[in-house]
């Protein structure tokens, strides 16, 4: 086989997968959610469910992807206590890449929406300094350029698809990685420098006691699902990015630790993100339940209320649009190894098929779904909802629970050796998390 690469160090494997999940997940779906199920509530069930759902769940496809160090089909391949494994169970990693294609179809488009605002915000055609600016005028700019500009949103998507497609080029590991290694620490600096001007202002103590105080009578069964796809789309589980990833993880690296420091890394980030949010809004009385149109449609008015509106706003945006640069690098990358290793076509044609067929099969339908194609409706939904509610809400967690029970019930001893592999955990801790996993699947 083919010299496959491998990351530089444990600490860039952390940081690319931090990269990884720290995307529209954290900044974008995380917040829009945590104010349609009432705040605190989705807050504190979200950080339970991280710690006992999402680490072991990171674990187990950590131990998949490194078993073979091969892509996220082939990874359910070879053989397990002494048999063949059933080729059915590549299914597993079919669906993975339809979830892949499912993410990507539309997230690129939010990337399209966010260098929108920023190049207009830039270039003064929305202007948020000329004082402060009413509800009305940010849902006119936000229906004229993203919902009804079909072309502009075509044009910004393009470039962010193209912007993808220059970093992969260098490569599956050290393109990921080098633009993880300049990208996240400007994302933490600029989450730093939001957190700390929204707390700051006047009346925020409103929006940080309906953040972080849970109301118990918030917890339905709505709510639980919500954060159920909320861990799985955050931790970017169930469609392929952590066995891609850690398809390219050496064999002397501590996959308990990284699962551990990739889990509490994402939660905290989250959490953190949502300080940027929800204190301004209570700060100027706007509602914090707008759901996915939020940091669109209610952030601006904020901004436009500060002193530096503009620079506050092209660095928050920005921020939105480094997280979702190191977000769909490794996505991108679960299709292209897969078609890579399993045909003869080569690396960068395969960037070229895999970018340019979501670009025509899913970013073209999902920005035109409000548009052009707003009579198509999927299971009650536009294009653009479908791709996200198909692939968050179903392929990811049935995938998931496929891996779930892949390691748990086929690989098993595998599975424990793969994960003690260059670790100092004892063989007790290994047997606790697949305890967990029994009950998850079992669940």
């Amino acid at each position: 086989m083919k010299h496959r690469q491998t990351w530089s160090s444990q600490f860039t494997y952390i940081l690319a997968v931090a990269g990884a999940t720290v995307g529209f997940g954290c900044t974008w779906r995380f917040p829009y959610l945590t104010g349609l199920n009432g705040g605190g509530a989705y807050v504190l069930v979200f950080c339970i469910a991280m710690i006992l759902i999402g680490i072991p769940m990171i674990l187990v496809e950590n131990a998949i992807g490194r078993r073979l160090r091969v892509n996220a089909v082939d990874a359910f391949g070879g053989q397990a206590n002494g048999k063949n494994i059933s080729k059915l169970w590549k299914i597993a990693g079919y669906m993975g890449l339809l979830g892949a294609f499912g993410i990507m179809a539309y997230y690129m488009v939010i990337g399209g929406w966010v260098l929108e605002y920023i190049y207009s915000i830039i270039f003064g055609d929305f202007n948020l300094s000329n004082g402060v600016i009413s509800k009305e005028l940010t849902i006119d700019f936000y229906e004229k350029n993203i919902v009804s500009n079909p072309f502009a949103i075509t044009i910004s998507t393009t470039i962010f698809v193209l912007i993808n497609f220059f970093i992969l080029k260098f490569g599956a590991v050290r393109g990921i990685e080098n633009a993880a290694k300049i990208l996240m620490p400007i994302l933490f600096l600029l989450m730093i420098v939001m957190v700390l001007r929204n707390i700051t202002l006047d009346g925020a103590m409103d929006g940080i006691k309906f953040y972080l105080t849970p109301d118990f009578s918030k917890i339905t069964l709505k709510l639980f699902v919500d954060v159920l796809g909320q861990v799985f789309f955050a931790l970017s589980l169930g469609f392929g990015v952590m066995i891609t990833m850690s398809s390219y993880l050496k064999k002397d690296i501590d996959l308990i630790k990284t699962s551990v420091a990739t889990g509490i890394l994402n939660t905290v980030i989250a959490v953190v993100a949502g300080f940027m949010i929800f204190p301004s809004l209570f700060s100027f009385g706007l509602s914090p339940d707008s759901g996915p149109s939020l940091v669109f449609k209610s952030l601006p008015i904020v901004f436009s209320n500060m002193i530096f509106s503009n620079f506050f706003a092209v660095a928050f945006f920005s921020l939105l649009m480094i997280a979702a640069l190191t977000t769909s690098l490794p996505i991108y990358e679960v299709l292209i190894t897969s078609i890579c290793e399993k045909t003869k076509i080569s690396r960068n044609n395969s960037i070229a098929l895999v970018l340019g067929g979501i670009f025509v099969f899913g970013n073209l339908p999902s920005l035109m779904a409000t548009n052009i194609l707003d009579d198509i409706s999927i299971f009650g939904k536009n294009i653009f909802d479908a791709f996200d509610t198909i692939s968050a809400t179903i392929f990811f967690i049935l995938t998931s629970l496929l891996c779930a029970i892949f390691v748990g019930w086929v690989l098993k001893d595998e599975a424990k050796a793969e994960v003690l592999l260059g670790t100092k955990f004892s063989l007790r801790v290994v047997n606790i998390w697949f305890f967990i996993l029994n009950l998850l699947y079992l669940f």
